[in-house]
């Protein structure tokens, strides 16, 4: 897996926004395969300037790694990676709903015992 430079960097020296130029040279790619990546997954949006100059923020730089390990790394078709995607969206969003139940199962039964101690004192 390839470990980009940026993620091990102190806080500090992280920039707000990262060109074309520099975001290909951190994953070793041509700039005209990040455009084309980006016009083929809808929520990689990087920001643009006045002059159209694509500006890509650290969560856009996560978005690409996790296409660039997808595509390069593990051989996915882009339609392949597209689907991986959404599936793993899909789960998050059901394991948070679980997650969420939990939590409320656990508050009625933290009352439920608060209202038995109180009925046995």
């Amino acid at each position: 897996m390839k470990k980009l430079p940026i993620f091990e960097e102190d806080e500090s020296q992280l920039k707000r926004y990262y060109t074309i130029g520099e975001v290909a040279d951190m994953f070793e790619v041509s700039t005209s395969l990040i455009r084309f990546w980006e016009g083929e997954f809808d929520f990689l949006k990087p920001h643009k300037n006045s002059k159209g100059d694509r500006r890509f923020t650290l969560q856009n730089i996560e978005q690409l790694y996790l296409i660039y390990q997808l595509v390069k790394e593990r051989g996915f078709t882009i339609d392949g990676a597209r689907n991986e995607i959404d599936r793993t969206q899909q789960w998050r969003r059901e394991k948070a709903e679980v997650v969420k139940r939990l939590k409320g199962v656990r508050e009625g039964l933290l009352k439920l015992r608060d209202s038995m101690d109180r009925l046995s004192a």
